[in-house]
């Protein structure tokens, strides 16, 4: 198929296949280039369809800034989607505050894709994957540890309050340099990257082969671009990168044998050692459980009653792994501070600083689960040694 030569900005790569012109503009996220760029691209093409890198949960969130007030802490809680929902806010403050510093709004490249489909008439796609099924297939991969060293290091970029230098601003809206990011990724994550980049290369490129209409400009991240030249040309099934990995035999396993080694040592202590052993095998059992889920809600300013709360229930949930520490706490803070609705519209603007993070109800609702529960599993692995050497 030929066509007269465009005037594409830089950033942008053409693939011809079966029959289509796609036009991927790689994009940085929080770049006024970016948005440029998608509307040089769309006024060269005058696409019949305009793909962007978002799914439909993350669209509605963009468009709809009432979406949040509609979240179900109750059910986010019970469900146990409370680390899912702290991370994406997580991931949101960061790039809010980076925007912020740049003076352009996180995301406003695929708003104006977005914007440019309704002013042209081109059919707009939404070829992400959604980003719950990501994040869990992002979960599910880790081990304990690296869930832990993920913990912290999204904590480091949350926390932290210097600003990018104006070299480091630069660097970031090149595509090299979101490609050595991203490879760093890899090195310190490799779980991480191929669940949250290289799959999603392949979900992206996937859904352009099936977009409609024969001309298409694509806006996706730059360092997306890579991966997607090498993944379109061969036709691949989306069904298990849209579907959550089945629990391992030994995944169903091993939580119920954690309870049953303690079990079996306390038992063991009241046969070797008499009524005292067992009776101080007990309360070492409740008291470093107790004592450390506690601390870990005391330490993002939990409600008393959410701390007494993750302190009675943390030895009896850690027995119990259908439920967890974290999740009786956060009811618990849920129901004597319950957030308002203004709470959740102001949640963008809590984003952007650490007290209004902390200070935010809706945010200390799920802080207070993760931390609960992150107390009463570092519990569990300090009292099974100390009870075994007494």
């Amino acid at each position: 198929m030929q066509e007269a030569a465009l005037s594409l900005p830089s950033s942008a790569t053409t693939v011809e296949l079966e029959g289509k012109l796609i036009h991927i503009v790689g994009t940085a996220h929080v770049s006024a280039k970016s948005v440029q760029d998608v509307r040089d691209a769309v006024a060269a093409v005058r696409p019949d369809t305009i793909a962007i890198e978002l799914c439909e949960p993350r669209y509605q969130g963009m468009v709809k800034k009432s979406a949040w007030r509609e979240t179900n802490l109750f059910r986010v809680v019970k469900e146990g989607k409370a680390t899912f929902l702290l991370a994406q806010l997580a991931m949101q403050s960061f790039y809010r505050r980076l925007g912020k510093q740049l003076e352009v709004e996180p995301g406003a490249e695929m708003m104006a894709g977005a914007a440019c489909a309704e002013e042209t008439g081109a059919r707009l796609e939404l070829i992400d994957r959604r980003i719950d099924i990501t994040l869990k297939r992002v979960w599910r991969h880790l081990g304990f540890w690296q869930r832990i060293k993920l913990f912290g290091t999204m904590a480091g970029a949350l926390f932290s309050s210097g600003e990018i230098g104006g070299e480091d601003i630069e660097a970031l809206k090149q595509q090299d340099q979101l490609e050595a990011m991203m490879g760093e990724m890899g090195k310190a994550f490799p779980e991480i990257k191929k669940r949250l980049i290289d799959e999603r290369d392949v979900y992206l490129a996937q859904k352009l082969r099936s977009a409609p209409g024969r001309r298409i400009v694509a806006v996706v991240g730059a360092g997306h671009v890579p991966g997607m030249l090498k993944a379109i040309r061969e036709e691949v099934s989306l069904a298990e990168l849209e579907t959550l990995p089945p629990p391992s035999r030994w995944s169903k396993i091993w939580p119920w044998l954690i309870p049953a080694a303690v079990v079996a040592l306390i038992a063991w202590g009241f046969w070797r050692g008499g009524m005292e052993r067992g009776v101080d095998s007990i309360a070492i059992w409740i008291g470093v459980n107790g004592v450390l889920s506690a601390l870990g809600a005391a330490l993002v300013l939990a409600h008393p009653l959410a701390v007494l709360a993750a302190f009675v229930a943390a030895p009896i949930t850690s027995l119990n792994p259908t439920i967890a520490a974290g999740w009786v706490a956060g009811l618990v803070q849920a129901w004597v501070r319950p957030p308002a609705v203004g709470d959740f519209e102001a949640l963008p603007e809590a984003m952007e600083t650490l007290k209004g993070f902390f200070l935010n109800p809706v945010v200390r609702i799920l802080l207070v689960v993760v931390f609960a529960n992150l107390g009463s599993s570092l519990g569990t692995f300090v009292a099974i040694p100390w009870i075994a050497s007494r």
